[in-house]
């Protein structure tokens, strides 16, 4: 530790996992792994051990059997081919052929051995990709505009300042101890794809008239979160420069780090810490630090699309066409993976793309080969073209994977969405996602519609349900989803949701959104629509 722990000068205020991270840091436990654990088995574990798995970017599986799932930082999205068939050759060594899209454009594996984590770590290294730190108290894997370089819509291609600040960040021992995860965001995309306004640091794109011409650059947001306390991130007043992210990176990293809360984990987020400072008093702070910077500029972000890309579009690139696939509740197998990456390398020039909306892009095709790609097997199941519900809706990992779910969330969401699918025709798209517990995986906060699990006591005992929230949006006047009163049992999911979706369908304007319906009808109509779901 090369900085000075200002912040643990009084350990009777510390939380005891931050007494355990003083007695060892987090990026101890690779070495451990290799050395020890993975030689010794499962049952070598102590407790406090299995929490430092995190920053190795592993957690341990449910049920605590012995298992493990492990998150693969992809920053931006961006993969190559080689890194695709890596991945993909894990899972079907290690994983049971089993991957997850995340909402971090992470690929997450499950099934895995203590035993065989080191040969993971090595066939990562081996093609330039890390599972440290895509989890634990640290900078987590930086999500962004997956087109970056390629998108018609993005004021400047942002993959080197991602990888810029990736590099500076990942196994930095001056940040590996933050008060608790830490999630950022750069895009320089107009329509939000790194949803900004959910993240603890966020870029978006921005230009400024200095010294009489145009320049383009970011505006920052700072303190957003989801969890059971959300809060949407609040704008400082500065414009950055691109050569100047990686400094205001650190700068607002360094704050968190030595001013953030460490008594209790439920209120260690940066967002805590920007709610009670405000803007003005952090970006004092800020500046401080790194020294002033310009005030901001002309906000170029002019709407939200959910980060989904499915269908065929052209790149900036004259000639040249992405390919948006979607990836039914974001499950693929490594088999897909690797046939995706063969592809890429047929057609393209050997890159794929993961999303936020838990889908692959397939980029740099040439127009005139896109029907001959897709002509190939595998783009029945993961399609261009997918059905209406099934392709805007999102589901954490749930209950058959994730220790901290209470509901089971991959297979009910995407029966649920089958059946609106087979039974509601619209010609409006509505995001649908779901979440296991609160701390909102699935970022159910702002979706049309955001479901998050609970138990419910009935005659027949405890069952699962669900809780549905209402209006949620990102971008301009982002909000979050307001909680309908009562819960529906997850039995009963599908012929909820029905009825909220035709109660749009049959009340709205010509062309009137999900969104703009509700800003329309107001809370309390979907609420009296929904008792009548509540005692039918």
């Amino acid at each position: 530790m090369s900085y000075e722990a200002i912040w643990a000068a009084d350990p009777s205020k510390l939380h005891k996992v931050e007494l355990q991270k003083l007695e060892k840091d987090g990026l101890d436990i690779i070495r451990t792994i290799i050395e020890k654990y993975s030689k010794e088995g499962y049952g070598s574990i102590p407790e406090d051990e299995m929490n430092r798995f995190k920053w190795a970017g592993v957690y341990e599986q449910k049920p605590k059997d012995g298992h493990f799932m492990m998150r693969i930082r992809i920053p931006s999205g961006i993969l190559t081919s080689r890194q695709a068939r890596a991945l993909g050759e894990i899972s079907q060594l290690y994983g049971e052929n089993l991957m997850d899209i995340t909402t971090r454009q992470s690929i997450q594996f499950h099934w895995l051995d203590v035993e065989n984590i080191p040969d993971i770590f090595n066939r990562l290294e081996e093609v330039g990709l890390y599972s440290f730190e895509a989890c634990g108290d640290c900078p987590r894997a930086i999500v962004g505009n997956p087109l970056a370089g390629i998108d018609p819509d993005e004021l400047i291609d942002t993959t080197e300042i991602v990888k810029q600040v990736n590099d500076f960040f990942v196994l930095n021992r001056d940040f590996s101890n933050l008060p608790r995860k830490y999630k950022m965001s750069i895009s320089s995309n107009i329509y939000n794809s790194g949803h900004a306004e959910i993240q603890d640091l966020a870029f978006i794109p921005a230009t400024k008239i200095i010294d009489g011409q145009e320049t383009v650059g970011f505006h920052v947001l700072v303190g957003g979160g989801l969890s059971a306390k959300p809060y949407l991130a609040k704008p400082l007043n500065i414009f950055v420069r691109p050569d100047e992210v990686l400094k205001v990176a650190i700068g607002v990293t360094t704050i968190f780090r030595d001013y953030g809360y460490r008594e209790k984990r439920h209120h260690a987020r940066l967002k805590f810490l920007m709610a009670d400072w405000g803007p003005d008093k952090f970006l004092q702070v800020l500046q401080e630090q790194i020294g002033p910077l310009p005030e901001r500029g002309e906000d170029k972000v002019i709407g939200w699309q959910g980060a989904y890309f499915d269908g065929v579009h052209p790149q900036k690139q004259e000639g040249l066409a992405y390919i948006g696939l979607n990836v039914p509740i974001g499950r693929l197998s490594g088999s897909e993976f690797i046939e995706l990456a063969r592809l890429s390398e047929a057609y393209g020039n050997g890159s794929l793309r993961t999303t936020i909306s838990q889908n692959v892009i397939l980029p740099n095709i040439p127009s005139d080969k896109v029907d001959e790609v897709l002509s190939h097997d595998i783009f029945q199941r993961l399609s261009p073209t997918p059905s209406r519900f099934l392709s805007r809706t999102i589901s954490c990992t749930g209950s058959e994977f994730c220790n901290l779910a209470i509901v089971e969330t991959k297979a009910r969401a995407r029966s649920v969405a089958e059946y609106l699918d087979q039974n509601v025709e619209l010609d409006e798209d509505i995001y649908i996602n779901f979440v296991g517990c609160p701390n909102a995986c699935g970022q159910k906060q702002i979706a049309d519609i955001g479901l998050q699990g609970v138990l419910i006591k009935t005659a027949d005992g405890m069952k699962e349900a669900f809780e549905i929230s209402i209006g949620g949006t990102l971008g301009p006047n982002a909000q979050f989803n307001q909680r309908l009163k009562g819960k529906v049992e997850a039995s009963q999911i599908h012929s909820a949701l029905e009825r909220l979706i035709l109660f749009y369908k049959e009340n709205r304007s010509a062309e009137e959104s999900f969104h703009q319906f509700y800003l329309r009808v107001g809370i309390d109509a979907f609420q009296q629509e929904f008792e009548r779901v509540l005692v039918s």
